[in-house]
């Protein structure tokens, strides 16, 4: 079977991937180049872990993949994962925190609950005011996600039989009977099956099928400069952390690259080809008050790292892994929401079972239960 996979980002390398691992020959193409600036895949790390509140299927996922991410580090020889553990923060009652704990336990995976007074005595560098019991998730950690990308990429190129491009694909015409694919300049594409793995750029191809149901929004991610001589904020002894109800999460200081934290409240929306990735000071400085309230030892240090990445929202948080409806055999991967990257090897093996038939699509991944309207239940 051939099939061209549009988008070199994680869901786009990993369903490459899976294809060739079962005898199929794929055609790769990204019009920026594999985890490029503008994509959601892009930056140095993400965090990745398995507790979703009750959403069993993404813990499943996000285990799947934690082995696959883990056995590619090994068949390449690359370090592509920290292991620090993930914190899970919230106010006392926090429904998330708890159901994550609960379900973490039914799948027995390995996992504490930490009273505020217990979480003092362990991470005395973060305050526990506001607090009510944490999750630590033991592992969990942190993915470093362009090195990860091209590592998934090199290993889909080494099977043989997959090539890669760069050139940017024309939007088809979604009324046509049959997809017609060409690129930029006026090149056509043929295939057997077509997958469109392009996140914030599913809009702009299928505004009929996609227009609205997608929003990228333009997300901060802030480095700040750990206290020098204090390892307490080295990702060697802390964990990532979650605080659900301040909408923030962090990494901490992995490869000197400071103590990350990013906002994952939607920001506004972005043009992912054409807009200015400018950090707004005045979410650097909401940032820094709030980190002086839970991370006091951090109030006064120095942002040594600043980027604008990009959500592609779906108005609930669950990813689109779907058929077009117009084309039976042209199939869209997207919706990341924020939290797509790590399950980066499961939504690979899904789409690529999905193309060659040996898979039903999963309800809650349909374009059917997405709207314009922003409800999002998946964090």
């Amino acid at each position: 079977m051939r099939v061209v996979v549009v988008g070199a980002g994680v869901f786009g390398v990993w369903t490459a991937k899976c294809l060739a691992d079962a005898g199929h020959t794929v055609t790769l193409i990204d019009a920026y180049g594999p985890a490029n600036g503008r994509a959601s895949s892009a930056d140095h790390s993400r965090v990745i872990r398995a507790g979703y509140g009750a959403d069993i299927i993404y813990s499943r996922w996000a285990t799947e993949s934690l082995a696959a991410w883990l056995a590619l580090a090994d068949a390449t020889g690359r370090t592509l994962l920290a292991k620090t553990g993930a914190l899970f923060m919230g106010e006392p009652g926090n429904v998330y925190v708890r159901t994550s704990y609960e379900t973490l336990r039914g799948l027995r995976l390995p996992v504490e609950w930490i009273e505020p007074d217990d979480l003092a005595r362990r991470f005395p560098h973060i305050a526990t005011t506001g607090l009510g019991g944490s999750v630590l998730e033991a592992q969990a950690g942190v993915i470093r996600a362009r090195a990860a990308v091209q590592a998934v990429l090199t290993a889909a190129l080494a099977t043989g039989r997959v090539s890669y491009v760069t050139a940017r694909c024309e939007p088809p015409d979604e009324q046509r009977d049959v997809l017609a694919l060409h690129l930029t300049g006026g090149r056509a594409l043929a295939a057997d099956g077509y997958v469109f793995a392009c996140g914030a750029w599913l809009p702009q191809l299928f505004p009929v099928a996609v227009g609205g149901c997608i929003r990228p929004t333009r997300q901060e991610v802030l480095h700040f400069g750990v206290p020098s001589g204090d390892a307490r904020f080295a990702a060697s002894q802390m964990p990532v952390w979650i605080e659900f109800a301040a909408g923030r999460y962090g990494i901490p200081d992995l490869d000197a690259m400071g103590f990350k934290v990013g906002v994952d409240r939607h920001g506004a929306v972005i043009d992912p080809d054409a807009d200015d990735r400018i950090v707004d000071r005045e979410v650097v400085d909401e940032t820094r008050a709030w980190m002086a309230q839970r991370f006091p030892l951090m109030a006064d240090a120095p942002l040594v790292d600043a980027r604008v990445c990009q959500y592609e929202n779906t108005s609930t948080g669950d990813f689109v892994l779907d058929r077009h409806p117009q084309w039976a055999n042209c199939w869209i991967a997207g919706g990341g929401s924020g939290h797509g990257f790590k399950h980066g090897p499961a939504v690979g093996r899904h789409v690529a079972a999905l193309v060659t038939g040996d898979a039903q699509v999963e309800p809650r991944f349909s374009l059917a239960t997405k709207t314009s309207h922003a409800r999002r239940a998946v964090y």
